[in-house]
Formats: structure tokens, sequence, C-alpha cells
């Protein structure tokens, strides 16, 4: 049993107070894949350009992550480049070049279809829900959005989350789904809409769990130095959503456990923390699974009263 991660693989250009790289492996598919490969096997669905570097797929094939659903075509592959604020709480893009991505139409294996786990990247809604379509045994779903599709593409995005067990978004986006700022409000709006849970990522801040039981926060891990948070959302999702596909969990047989469920926040603050101590997803060359239970006790502890 796999999840299937469906989003962008990209190149990246970022600077940041620590220094500046012109190009390296990014993308919210690349990201939530490699979290989750910790947790899970996973099989990704994107797509590519000629200039995609071996290099690159073997780091992915490295973690078992299955590359059949990995198109590649003629042109060049997303490219987005940005630079962080001295605190790094905001950036500015400076150039978004969606290249082949623009024409991308999510196309899963056949071997894909009968997963029972899915995690759907921040893309198009219309994309999201016709990934659903093709899954015939998917049990646990989830998936990302953004401010661009909830302004411009409401209507798709609501029929596409109201087949959703959870929906993963930032605190401005839940306020502004939800039209409400009072955050647990929010959540009862949003998953009046469909979604059975809900996560809003808070940043530095932590994040927090909204479902039927009740609701559960995390705080940020304090690392002593963040060199580049490019990913650390995606890092979250593919935490959260890799240990509950790896814990088997299945709403069909009734709500998710809440202990699963804050246990798997919890492993989703952890592979952000890790992603932030490196430039892009250097830091998935080296981390061990050990490092990140040693750091998920490190959670228990901080957070113990």
């Amino acid at each position: 049993m796999s999840l299937v991660v469906v989003g962008s693989v990209a190149y990246d250009g970022v600077e940041t107070p620590h220094g500046k790289v012109d190009r390296m492996l990014g993308g919210a598919c690349t990201y939530i894949s490699l979290a989750a490969s910790y947790f899970t096997q996973v099989k990704i669905v994107g797509i590519v350009g000629d200039d995609f570097a071996q290099e690159d797929s073997d780091l992915l094939a490295s973690r078992e992550i299955d590359l059949a659903g990995l198109e590649r075509v003629p042109g060049k592959t997303f490219f987005w480049a940005g630079v962080y604020s001295q605190d790094m709480n905001d950036r500015t893009t400076l150039t978004t070049d969606l290249n082949v991505f623009a024409n991308f139409d999510p196309k899963l294996p056949e071997h894909y279809r009968n997963q029972p786990y899915a995690f759907l990247g921040n893309i198009q809604p219309a994309l999201q829900h016709s990934v659903r379509r093709q899954m015939n045994g998917v049990r646990l779903l989830g998936g990302d959005t953004m401010n661009f599709w909830i302004n411009d593409f409401r209507a798709e995005l609501l029929e596409t989350i109201r087949h959703w067990d959870f929906l993963l978004i930032n605190d401005s986006e839940a306020r502004l789904l939800s039209g409400v700022n009072h955050l647990g409000q929010a959540a009862e709006k949003i998953m009046a809409m469909g979604p059975k849970s809900l996560i809003i990522k808070r940043g530095e801040y932590g994040a927090m769990l909204f479902h039927s039981q009740g609701y559960f926060a995390v705080p940020g891990y304090l690392l002593e130095q963040v060199f580049d948070p490019t990913g650390a959302g995606d890092c979250f999702a593919g935490g959260f959503m890799g240990y509950l596909a790896g814990e088997g969990v299945d709403p069909g047989k009734g709500p998710i456990d809440a202990k699963i469920l804050g246990r798997a926040v919890v492993y989703g603050s952890v592979m952000g923390s890790f992603c932030c101590e490196r430039f892009g997803v250097e830091r998935f060359r080296t981390l061990t699974r050990k490092e990140i239970d040693r750091r998920f006790e490190e959670f228990r502890t901080f957070t113990s009263f």
C-alpha cells in the first residue's frame, strides 16, 4: 500500500540571509514525497522537462519513490525564484516560469489507481478533482491549496475539497476561505464545506489541527538557524500524510483516533523543521529515521506538562 503524491516537480532559485542558490531541486511534489518516504512507500505524479537532471531522479529513487508517474516531455522544467526577508517570514517572488508545468494534466499509471492514500499538492482544483476520479480504492485523501485558487477558482475548489478527508492550509488562507478571522470559527466553517479534518500551518508558530473530536496545537521547533524555509510546509504535509499512511489508518472504519492524528501533526512539524536546516532538499540527502524519531521525542518532552 502506497501514498500517491501529485504536484509540481521544479527547480528553484532562492536567496536568504544565509546565502543564495541559483538552481536547486524543488517543487511541492518533491518535498512532500521526500518527507513522506521516511514513513511509507510513495508514488509521485508530476511533469518535468528534458533538462531534469539524472542526479535529481537518482535522489528520489534513492528513497525508493516510484517515478512511473513522473512524465518527461520536451522543454524546460518549472522554475521559480524568490528572495526572503531578513526574518524569513516574507518572500518576494522574482521569477515564475511554468514551462512544461503549464500543460500538466495528471494521468495516473494503472498501478497507482488502486492505492489507498493520496495527497494532492497545490495545483488547480479541477486537476486535483480529476486525480480523485482516477483512483478507485482511495481511503484517505487530502490536499493543499492557496489564495489564488480560493479567490479565482472558488466554485471549483469548493466542489473539490467537499470530497477530501483533510485540508492543509496556512492561517491567512484559512481566514480567506472561511471569511472570518478567528481560527476556531474559520475551522468550523471550512469543515462544514466537506473536509473531516483541517490542519492550519502557522509557520514558526507551529500548527493547529481541527477535527470532529476537538483540536490539537503544536509549537514550532526552535532551530538555531533557519537556512531556507522553502518547502517546509510541503514537508509538513509529507510527514503528516506519510505517518498516517504508514499507520494504515482507514477513515471508512470510523473516525481516526485523535492520538494518531496528533502524532501525525508532530511528525509533520518535525519534517518541516529538518527541511529548513539546509537549502532546498539538501537535508534529505543525509537525514535518517533515527534523527526524525529523536526530534519527535524532543517535541514530546518540551510540550509535556
